[in-house]
């Protein structure tokens, strides 16, 4: 097995833009949470989301890319560009590749354009419609701009797209089929349609009066997920790659895992056997024991069975010696197909500072979710090896990465 190191990362997220600035305000305790600006909400039970604040595409895109992409394209480019500065590579086109993940891509373009088309006496839809709703478009732009030839594939796993673009980029450079993967992880899916469905399905908090504390992973009152919004990216590279040419290593990544747990399209087994499944295979694969994993950046989207099944299978497998536990979406918002990147980052960030970043709202735990130290409120100082980020999602769909301090051997 080849290893496989960590050379850039990027990230756009609701409390920064930037991996620096993601990581000073999620350790922060800072909450990107707020009342929804990009269009009315005031008719709709839910108000509230994580948005990407202040932002002007303009800034850091050029016209005509603006023009033909739907903001979660753009929250793509903007994190690999980050990501591909920092590693400062120079890209091979043919042993370069990239892997996107996004749960539901260009779906608030499709509700606003029908909503336009519905409303509209001169029935016309824009050229660039459909390249601007495909989620592999996004990709497609990201590899026409920096000349990326090599394998490039889109995965749409719910929740879990982001984790799951990490395990499939490292597939492909394990097949030798490249010696980089770009992987990136994207969503925006804010609109009226999105969220009137999950509402109706009580899926969302509607603590429209306290956006900041609205999502509160863990805690005895939470009353469900607030929608996030976002992109991350990750630069793998082999560790031979990488030496060759003299890069930064930030950190490795040492095992993937992806299961299915076959039971219901939106409820988890309510006994976490496939997310249990899922953190085992990633183990296997790092060669690690659980005792040896220090912090685990959960899913803890702020819902009932959601957290409490997480929780139950994160005590089965770990036992009594369980690692940190933190949801970073009290902070974010659930940001589907970006968060399994971002929280990524979160870990190999967690790793290279030794800081724990904090569950925010967690003020009184529901003891379903008790017997784990889950990080309330307050970052902690801990000096950690190895680190875990889940990333569940409809469908039963379950995906976790194991993050390691690079060692050269």
């Amino acid at each position: 097995m080849k290893k496989i190191v960590i050379t850039g990362m990027g990230a756009v997220t609701p409390v920064g833009i930037g991996v620096d600035e993601y990581w000073k305000q999620i350790t922060s305790g800072a909450s990107g949470i707020d009342t929804i600006k990009s269009f009315d909400p005031s008719e709709l039970a839910v108000q509230i989301a994580g948005e990407i604040k202040n932002f002007n595409p303009s800034d850091y895109l050029p016209k005509d890319l603006i023009r033909k992409t739907d903001p979660f394209m753009q929250y793509a480019y903007i994190a690999a560009e980050e990501a591909i500065k920092q590693s400062k590579i120079e890209i091979e086109p043919d042993r370069t590749g990239i892997v996107m993940g996004t749960a539901m891509s260009g779906v608030a373009t499709t509700a606003f354009t029908q909503d336009a088309l519905s409303g509209a006496s001169h029935k016309k839809v824009g050229p660039r419609f459909i390249p601007k709703i495909l989620g592999n478009i996004a990709a497609a732009n990201i590899a026409i701009d920096y000349h990326i030839q090599g394998p490039s594939y889109t995965v749409s796993t719910a929740c879990s797209s982001g984790g799951d673009a990490i395990g499939t980029a490292i597939m492909c450079m394990q097949a030798g089929k490249a010696d980089v993967m770009l992987a990136v992880g994207a969503e925006s899916v804010l609109c009226p349609l999105v969220i009137y469905s999950l509402a109706n399905a009580k899926a969302l908090s509607k603590r429209n009066d306290s956006p900041s504390t609205a999502s509160r992973p863990f805690d005895i009152s939470r009353d469900g997920f607030v929608i996030g919004e976002g992109g991350g990216a990750l630069v793998l590279e082999t560790e031979e790659h990488a030496l060759a040419r003299g890069a930064k290593i930030y950190g490795e990544i040492l095992g993937c895992g992806n299961t299915c747990d076959a039971y219901h399209v939106t409820a988890p087994h309510p006994e976490g056997r496939g997310a249990i499944a899922c953190m085992k295979l990633a183990l296997a694969e790092a060669g690690l024991k659980p005792s040896d994993i220090g912090y685990i950046n959960a899913h803890g989207t702020a819902t009932g069975k959601g957290d409490t099944v997480e929780t139950s299978a994160i005590r089965e497998l770990f036992g009594e010696n369980t690692p940190y536990v933190s949801s970073t979406k009290g902070a974010t918002g659930h940001m589907m197909g970006a968060g399994g990147i971002t929280e990524t980052i979160t870990c190999v960030k967690a790793i290279e500072t030794g800081v724990i970043p904090p569950t925010i709202n967690l003020n009184e735990v529901d003891p379903q979710c008790a017997g784990i130290d889950l990080v309330p409120n307050t970052a902690k100082k801990a000096e950690i090896s190895y680190a875990m980020s889940n990333a569940f999602g409809f469908g039963g769909q379950n995906s976790s990465v194991i993050v390691g301090k690079y060692s050269r051997q």
